[in-house]
This record gives structure tokens, sequence and C-alpha cells, in this order.
């Protein structure tokens, strides 16, 4: 009985084992690569709390991380929205080069409430052959009444190049 289910035990890893390079593969094939994209973020510059709705304010912060470690990334805007859909700021005054596996920051103080609950950014970046896909995160803190929050909010690809 114990060679019977040794042999099916092994027969089953085995098969088990033979798609682990089809799906590694997948996997792979899918990894984002881009020559450019624009990028929506959420940033809070408040959210919410009690019946009441008071505000807590937050500071708002987009980090843009460049994933390729062979190429870097160009980021040619970075706008910041309200709630309306407004435009409040444009935080980049010229190109910006990220070397590879480089990051970036910008930040919305807490005291800039012009933003609101809906506030975004729209990134755009670019580059000279495909690269990986950057991550962009939104990263809200806030402290009050001795309490803090903290929470990220991920980028959201609108358009690619």
């Amino acid at each position: 009985m114990r060679p019977k289910r040794f042999l099916l035990c092994f027969i089953i890893g085995m098969m088990m084992a033979s798609f682990l390079p089809l799906s590694q593969g997948l996997a792979f094939s899918e990894a984002g690569l881009s020559r450019g994209q624009l990028v929506y973020v959420p940033v809070y510059s408040h959210v919410y709390w009690g019946d009441l709705e008071k505000k807590f304010l937050l500071t708002g912060i987009v980090s843009i991380r460049n994933t390729d470690p062979n190429h870097a990334i160009t980021i040619i805007l970075a706008d910041y929205y309200d709630s309306d859909g407004k435009l409040i700021r444009s935080y980049l005054p010229k190109p910006l080069t990220l070397n590879p596996m480089a990051s970036t920051r910008f930040i919305v103080k807490e005291s800039d409430t012009k933003g609101g609950s809906g506030a975004n950014f729209l990134v755009k970046w670019k580059a000279d052959t495909e690269v990986n896909e950057p991550i962009m995160e939104g990263v809200m803190i806030g402290t009050a009444f001795s309490q803090g929050i903290s929470f990220t909010s991920r980028g959201k690809t609108i358009k690619n190049k």
C-alpha cells in the first residue's frame, strides 16, 4: 500500500512541477513594459470622521519609483487637481529624469486643504525604450488628537504611450 501511495504522490508532484515553468513564464510575460504612460494617483488632503463629518487633515505624498534596473525614465508632468477636477498646482517646472531604481516624491502639505477628499495627481512619464512600469503611490499621513492615521493609494494608468 505504501509504495502505491508514494508512487501516486510522486506522479502528482511531477505533474504540479511541470506547470511551474509555464506559470512563471506567464507571470513574466505579463510584466508591464511601456515607453510611457499617463497615471492617475488619488491623494487625499483630508478624510472625514464622526457623525458630523469633521475633517481630519492629511499630508499627501506622491511617490514615484523607477522599477527598471537598467534604464532611466523621465517624469514630464506632475499636476495636482482638486475634488472638482480643477488644476491647483503643477509640481514639475521642467522634466525630471529618474535613473534606474531611483525614486522621487511630491508633497502636498497638511495645511494645504484646497484639494479636498477627492484630490488627485496626473503624472506623465516617458522612456527611450520599453521599461518596467514605475510604481506610483499616494501616501497619506496625519496626526491629531493624539491619534495618527496613514494609508496608501495605488496609481492607475489611464493612457499608454
